[in-house]
């Protein structure tokens, strides 16, 4: 992303009402505080994580019972973007960002001081409620407000900064557990947090192009049912799913193998392999920019061919090779991850379905993924060791790939006017 200066960035008193365009004032502006706003969500989704293991040992828990604290929070969370998507439609797109993360980091710093571990459960369920706002209507918000021509770019941005969050979610804390507590380390999370939060407040502009629309029952129940009619659409929700399935059971058993013989390695040694989250935010970001040169349907295999041998690569007992195919799967997942939350809501705007109720749906089955077979990676890693581990992820990330072949014989929608490839 460009350097710019922060001044720079602040909202003037008379703005020209057509979409952002890149190189713009309003652009950066949008672009800087969506980053900062993921990185902030993923940081508070996977701050815990990394202190798997230690959970485990602090309370006499298995490694499934440890992945509760994680595989808890993206059920809750993606429960609550079934609701967070329709209200958007009705109260705004910035409403529900801000909300969304000023409740989130107090929730976070609660999380910090829970006296048991039913407690903690509890405020991780809460944690992936008051989480849903940003996910729900990111990829809405950037597609209303921002022209046609940057909108992949854009799309890999904001994916870039979930990349981000999600490293640094890791990386701060479990140095800090190492050094003190994990208790230290959810509060410096939380901090993190709270500082994004103060940075988006200042710098996201008010919706533009977003129209509200007074929505009962009746109407959001026809929405649901057309977000789930459209074949692509369906192929995207379940190519979400499986991807984000594969990454986060590898990734949750990866602590637990590396703390094990032959490697014995600390949680704050562990957590320095998460730095290859840094590749995936610079992975959806360069996938976005060639998707709007030459289509979703082109670029996406790509990313499907890396993640699978990444995952392979896992089976190796050389630490390096094993976080060769951490890097690998890693750049992969963010690749598909990225074209495929903007293509749910350019196909949903161009099939005039619902984007922020069929972002809700990619959503959903997404943090179900993450929550389902996450933990079961752990049960994998229980019974069969990484072995098990490799096969689960294999099996999904060959889901993606038959959903890949779905979506490029689905025939695509007209774009009319749109200057993007069409979805």
């Amino acid at each position: 992303m460009t350097t710019v200066q922060l001044s720079s960035l602040r909202p003037t008193a008379i703005e020209d009402p057509a979409p952002y365009r890149a190189g713009t004032a309003g652009y950066r502006r949008v672009m800087v505080a969506m980053f900062a706003a993921g990185v902030s969500t993923f940081v508070l989704l996977y701050d815990i994580q990394a202190l798997l293991p230690e959970l485990g040992a602090a309370y006499g828990i298995s490694a499934t019972h440890a992945t509760l604290a994680l595989s808890l929070t993206t059920a809750a969370l993606a429960v609550a973007l079934l609701v967070a998507g329709p209200l958007s439609e009705a109260v705004g797109r910035t409403r529900l960002i801000h909300l969304a993360l000023w409740s989130a980091a107090a929730v976070a710093l609660a999380s910090a001081a829970a006296p048991t571990w039913d407690v903690l459960l509890g405020l991780r369920v809460l944690q992936g409620v008051t989480l849903a706002g940003l996910p729900a209507v990111a990829t809405a918000y950037l597609r209303e407000e921002l022209h046609p021509s940057v909108h992949g770019r854009a799309f890999g941005l904001y994916i870039g900064g979930t990349a981000l969050g999600g490293m640094a979610g890791r990386l701060v804390t479990a140095p800090i557990a190492d050094a003190s507590s994990w208790r230290w380390g959810l509060a410096a999370a939380a901090g993190v947090a709270l500082v994004a939060a103060a940075l988006v407040a200042w710098l996201l502009p008010a919706s533009r192009g977003f129209v509200p629309r007074d929505r009962g029952t009746g109407s959001v129940l026809a929405g649901a049912r057309a977000a789930l009619a459209d074949r692509g659409l369906v192929a995207l929700y379940v190519l979400g799913s499986c991807a984000i399935g594969a990454l986060v059971a590898v990734f949750n058993a990866l602590g637990f193998r590396l703390s094990t013989a032959p490697y014995g390695l600390s949680v704050g040694t562990i957590s320095l392999v998460y730095l290859v989250y840094a590749l995936g935010s610079v992975s959806s970001t360069v996938s976005g920019r060639v998707a709007d040169r030459i289509g979703r349907r082109a670029t996406i295999p790509v990313g499907c061919a890396l993640a699978l041998a990444g995952v392979l690569l896992t089976l190796a007992g050389s630490l390096a090779v094993v976080v060769a195919g951490m890097a690998a799967l890693t750049v992969g997942f963010f690749c598909i991850h990225g074209l495929a939350s903007g293509w749910v809501t350019a196909r949903a705007h161009l099939a005039r379905v619902s984007t922020g109720q069929a972002a809700a749906f990619y959503l959903f089955a997404y943090y179900v993924g993450s929550s389902v077979f996450g933990n079961l990676g752990s049960a994998a890693w229980s019974h069969r060791g990484g072995g098990g581990v490799v096969l689960l992820a294999s099996a999904l990330l060959l889901t993606v790939c038959a959903m890949v072949a779905v979506l490029r014989r689905t025939p695509a929608l007209d774009a009319g006017t749109t200057s993007t490839p069409h979805p």
